[in-house]
């Protein structure tokens, strides 16, 4: 069953840089460490048990599925969901039609040595980034993520991610499946565009295609990049509300609400 999101992945070209945009937005940021695929990341933990991925490559590795974002802008590129049933969740996908590989491992060695181990189950193609990743922890998650959990700007975890897509009905199809329930259809006027919603635990997923000509953000994102995610918001118990800078953010749609 699916747990609501573990964590959203924002691709940048130079972690260093990132790390410390990052704090300057307020953000507690702590190294990671580096996967053996060519990438090494930096991480912000929420009090809600989800986190910031940022990931950049030590390494080119233009097979890696989010190499090509990268080349196209990075910025938010993919969300992973935590899961209680790895094969089962994989499994239901499936049957509802998304294109998913078998469970495969991965790892990561922490700058401590610490070295982490999990399995992923990978949408392919086309429904990376509209279908989540999935993960599954071999060493304790709370190893995985770091314990520092408060941040400057008040950030308590993530609310809401929003993907855009072309086909909102097959999309609907999939989510209402493997969940069990359908979404509640709903309109972005700000993106004119509509689509479905649906609520993962404390975590809320929307699904949005352009409704006319003059969603010329989605369309123009679905011209560049195609079906993935496009902004997510963060919830905070400080003053400060609103989007933040994408300069500061390299390129991730990001809002305080």
């Amino acid at each position: 069953m699916l747990q609501g999101i573990d964590h959203i992945v924002i691709a940048v070209t130079d972690l260093g840089a990132a790390k410390k945009s990052y704090e300057a937005l307020g953000f507690t940021v702590v190294e990671g460490g580096r996967h053996p695929v060519g990438t090494h990341n930096a991480l912000i933990a929420f009090a809600d048990g989800s986190y910031i991925e940022l990931i950049a490559f030590y390494e080119a590795n233009p097979s890696h599925r989010w190499w090509g974002p990268l080349q196209k802008g990075g910025g938010l590129v993919d969300f992973c969901m935590q899961t209680d049933d790895l094969l089962g969740d994989t499994a239901a996908f499936r049957r509802a039609g998304v294109a998913i590989d078998d469970p495969a491992p991965l790892s990561r060695v922490r700058p401590d040595g610490y070295q982490l181990n999990w399995v992923l189950s990978i949408p392919r193609g086309g429904h990376r980034g509209v279908a989540p990743f999935l993960i599954q922890d071999e060493t304790p998650r709370e190893e995985r993520i770091p314990r520092q959990q408060t941040h400057a700007n008040g950030v308590t975890g993530i609310g809401t991610v929003t993907v855009a897509v072309e086909d909102v009905a097959t999309v609907r199809r999939w989510y209402a499946e493997v969940l069990g329930r359908p979404g509640r259809e709903i309109e972005r006027l700000e993106l004119d565009g509509v689509g479905v919603r649906f609520e993962i635990a404390r975590h809320v997923l929307e699904f949005v295609a352009p409704k006319g000509t003059g969603a010329a953000s989605l369309t123009a994102w679905l011209r560049r990049r195609g079906p993935s995610p496009y902004a997510a918001t963060l919830r905070t118990t400080g003053r400060e509300l609103g989007p933040l800078d994408e300069g500061h953010t390299h390129g991730a749609r990001l809002a305080l609400v």
